[in-house]
């Protein structure tokens, strides 16, 4: 219904099945992050779809095998999914993923 009103712009980069988790709303910069599997998304809140910058951040590939080897599924468990998106400071996120059942964390510079 959204869509047929023209009352909302889709987010074109979501066609590639990424299982978005976890959004952080930025409204002093107008951005929004996302964090889906394996990857991090900053988009524009005027044009979700203008400059759209992309982190692209897999698990190692031996936890991924690990993850395997413990029986998970690949497609749906051993990956990266991205669970944090907190403010840390005026120009870093703190972000962590799942990294195929061996949790990583780093930070973002949002320059």
């Amino acid at each position: 219904d959204l869509l047929l009103s023209n009352s909302c712009i889709p987010f074109l980069g979501s066609t590639e099945g990424l299982d978005f988790r976890t959004l952080l709303l930025d409204e002093e910069r107008g951005h929004l992050l996302i964090g889906a599997k394996d990857h991090i998304f900053l988009l524009n809140l005027v044009d979700l779809n203008k400059n759209v910058k992309k982190i692209y951040w897999p698990a190692a590939k031996e936890k991924v095998e690990l993850c395997k080897l413990a029986g998970k599924d690949a497609h749906t468990e051993c990956a990266n999914f991205i669970r944090v998106l907190q403010p840390y400071n005026r120009t870093h996120v703190y972000v962590c993923g799942t990294g195929a059942f061996h949790p990583l964390c780093g930070y973002i510079e949002l320059g």
